[in-house]
């Protein structure tokens, strides 16, 4: 008589808990009603977002992610729905040249789950966290790019600082930098551990004792840095409404306060009006054409933060087009993006 074994490895959906599952599905769902509705998946993962969007709606499904391991593993877990669902290697920047090389003129849903993946942090080789030590990598898409050690290793302190101080917020952040030219005048950057370390050391104790830990910021900056991520956003979320058809809608999931800022102020420029305060009529090309789904930024519950971590920072935000951009408020979001 033979016996069933227990799996001595975790499954793709044991591995990826996503934050505020339902909650996406239900924003995103009366706008995936017709079978005929296509979601972007704009941040795929290993598909746990896209595989409760093609359970609970009938709509089409195209995942898009920059990180090959990703595509692979989420293609596994989501090919019984067939040509529903439709991988695609790129970035979240590039949702509308996607649709036009799929001949699709615009989606009724764009989700994005910003951040570092759970595979990313659980891979230890990857390099993205802190409390293991592995070669200082960081590449989402592992093709090609530099890596965080190319970046520890060439930029001088004064680049590293702005790194430091814009993209991790650290008020050390000349402090760790000079601490990290310093080291490499002896010994090449190659290891997370090592980098841990200096940090540690080149923050004073007593701001160590308070505030989680110490290496949280540098490595989010040098993650940042690698992956060109606040310049994907930047691009990627007033491109992305204009994908949106009429009565679509798109949410967004930011995890660090940068990230939100840019969210806040895409989807604050769509639901306000951009007509002069004194005018006595609202001109109809001055109406939003976005409207809020959400009261500011909603967070998940204190038993979701209990049993999934990574939703303790969570900033979720949604919006549905109500029309087209107006021309002026096209141009204007061009000329921000060419600063």
């Amino acid at each position: 008589m033979s016996t069933q074994q227990t799996p001595t490895h975790p499954t793709t959906a044991d591995r990826h808990v996503p934050v505020l599952f339902q909650r996406c599905l239900d924003l995103l769902a009366p706008a995936l009603t017709a079978p005929q509705a296509v979601c972007i998946d704009g941040t795929l993962g290993m598909g746990g977002h896209s595989e409760g969007i093609l359970t609970q709606t009938p709509a089409r499904v195209i995942g898009i992610d920059r990180d090959p391991q990703a595509l692979a593993l989420a293609s596994e877990r989501l090919r019984p729905f067939g040509d529903r669902f439709t991988p695609v290697h790129a970035t979240y920047s590039e949702v509308p040249e996607v649709l036009t090389e799929l001949g699709i003129t615009s989606a009724q849903g764009i989700l994005l789950d910003l951040g570092v993946s759970s595979l990313q942090l659980d891979e230890p080789e990857r390099g993205f966290s802190y409390s293991q030590d592995a070669p200082l990598d960081m590449r989402m898409d592992t093709s090609g790019g530099i890596t965080a050690a190319d970046i520890l290793n060439t930029y001088d302190e004064k680049a590293l600082t702005r790194i430091l101080r814009d993209y991790g917020e650290e008020r050390f952040a000349q402090r760790i930098a000079r601490a990290i030219v310093r080291r490499r005048e002896s010994t090449s950057w190659t290891r997370t551990a090592d980098l841990a370390e200096t940090v540690k050391n080149a923050i004073p104790a007593a701001a160590r004792a308070t505030g989680g830990n110490p290496c949280k910021r540098t490595f989010q900056a040098l993650r940042i840095e690698v992956n060109g991520e606040l310049d994907d956003l930047r691009v990627a979320i007033p491109s992305a409404i204009e994908s949106l058809a009429v009565q679509g809608r798109m949410v967004v999931e930011a995890y660090q306060s940068l990230e939100d800022r840019m969210v806040k102020r895409e989807f604050a420029r769509g639901t306000t009006s951009s007509a002069p305060p004194d005018l006595p009529i609202e001109p109809q090309t001055h109406r939003p054409y976005l409207r809020a789904l959400t009261h500011g930024a909603e967070r998940a519950d204190e038993t979701e933060q209990r049993t999934n971590p990574r939703s303790t920072s969570v900033r979720l935000r949604a919006v549905e087009r109500l029309r087209p951009t107006p021309d002026h408020m096209k141009q204007r979001s061009r000329q921000e993006l060419r600063r």
